[in-house]
């Protein structure tokens, strides 16, 4: 059986910018014509004797390809297909549509990758343009995925299943542990504001101003001081790109207490492990002062708002009088973080898709991490995600084209290592292929 993933969101850093490949694209065109189909085929050996580290990178592959793309980074996304589908065994083919487009396909032992190529032009006819974004696998399983996960280091959680209590599952495991979930704690704020819109109580337009700044992730701490900007937009930049500076923000217009009352109200089965719940430069000035960390991690939840207030007393929110982390190895994961378990994300999710107002859904679908194949499957893809070192998250809210909402929520946590970001996402790819079983 042959079941169709896309991994353009793992498979980055196979691909130039898009509109640099559409530019290069064009100009072959306009100077060539369609690329001889024996050149075409000889440069698509050439791609998989690079891949397979059996030909030199500068011989296949534009300068400006490989200035954006080094031949070790090549090699190993390579590395990372073969752990997931099985070793690289040939270039399967390459063809040419009418359009003057053409499309390789790799063959992995239990896949086929495949994706644009484009050459430049003579005398070189060198690849300027590669994308891998679609993967179809070959006899995947649900059991396959589950010794895949259990072979990673540290504690894994995944649950794929409807929205609606008491359905099965598509894929569970460990989904009522809770972990560390990084960024994704932010769907949290969005609930509440969506909550306190829906309730009168605030506009998306409304606007406020940016009065402080976080560390990134993000754009807005490089934004003007004071600059006037409406919830819409911070939270559409809190989700999509993970923005810190618009999140606390936000944190602050609804309230500490009322985005832990849509914690709690929300039905996370340990909302202590999260109380107080963190502006993310709090987050940076514990985890920048090992003293401060330790002194947090042993006080009471009363005891840790003292430590807050105090912080606040003392910075007044001034990002630069804090000294961030380096954030390189895990730290405090464990102890000192946002916290949910796939069931918690589960019923996140309701909350979420309940909102008679769209807004919110809208925001979480600005970055949806699917590819275009995957997205067709569905009428709706939402997507938040977080990391930090050994912290990784996935979530996805998603409604099938029979209206059933689904969810998808995948959580590595390694507290004496880095997790591998990549080598998740091909997973969270190759799960969400199993709804076509269903």
């Amino acid at each position: 059986m042959l079941r169709r993933l896309m991994t353009a969101t793992a498979l980055a850093c196979l691909t130039l910018p898009a509109a640099t490949l559409s530019a290069q694209t064009e100009s072959v065109a306009q100077q060539s014509g369609q690329e001889d189909a024996s050149v075409l085929q000889a440069r698509a050996e050439g791609v998989v004797a690079v891949l397979k580290g059996e030909a030199n990178a500068a011989e296949v592959f534009a300068p400006s390809f490989l200035a954006e793309v080094p031949a070790e980074r090549l090699r190993a996304l390579a590395s990372q297909l073969a752990g997931q589908f099985g070793t690289l065994q040939r270039l399967d083919s390459v063809t040419q549509a009418p359009d003057g487009s053409s499309i390789i396909a790799i063959r992995f032992e239990n896949a086929l990758a495949k994706g644009p190529i484009s050459l430049g032009a003579a005398p070189g006819f060198l690849v300027q343009g590669l994308l891998i974004n679609v993967v179809q696998t070959i006899d995947d399983s649900a059991e396959a995925i589950f010794t895949d996960l259990a072979a990673l280091p540290g504690e894994v959680g995944v649950l794929f299943a409807p929205l609606e209590g008491g359905l099965d599952p598509i894929l569970a495991l460990n989904a009522d542990q809770q972990f560390a979930i990084g960024s994704t704690f932010k769907l949290y704020i969005l609930s509440a504001l969506a909550r306190q819109i829906e309730a009168g109580e605030r506009k998306w337009s409304d606007v406020v101003e940016l009065d402080r700044k976080s560390f990134p992730s993000g754009r807005m701490q490089t934004w003007p001081k004071d600059a006037p900007v409406t919830l819409h937009t911070l939270a559409t930049m809190m989700i999509s790109i993970s923005d810190n500076t618009a999140t606390d923000r936000l944190l602050r217009v609804v309230g500490r207490e009322m985005v832990e009352a849509e914690l709690i109200d929300s039905g996370n089965s340990s909302p202590d492990r999260t109380l107080p719940f963190l502006s993310t430069l709090e987050m940076f000035a514990l985890k920048g002062s090992e003293p401060n960390l330790r002194k947090y991690e042993a006080a009471s939840e009363e005891d840790q708002r003292r430590i807050l207030a105090d912080f606040e007393d003392d910075t007044g929110g001034d990002r630069n009088l804090i000294t961030p982390p380096t954030f390189t190895e895990p730290l405090a994961i464990d102890t000192v973080e946002w916290f949910a378990s796939g069931e918690d994300l589960r019923k996140l999710g309701v909350l979420l898709a309940e909102f008679e107002d769209p807004t919110a859904r809208e925001i979480m679908a600005v970055s949806p991490a699917m590819g275009e194949p995957s997205r067709d499957k569905w009428a709706y893809v939402g997507y938040k995600g977080g990391s930090e070192p050994g912290v990784l998250n996935l979530t996805w809210l998603l409604q099938d084209k029979a209206g059933v909402w689904h969810v998808l929520a995948m959580s590595w946590n390694n507290s004496d290592a880095t997790v591998d970001q990549t080598k998740f996402e091909l997973l969270a790819q190759r799960i969400l292929a199993l709804a076509s079983e269903e």
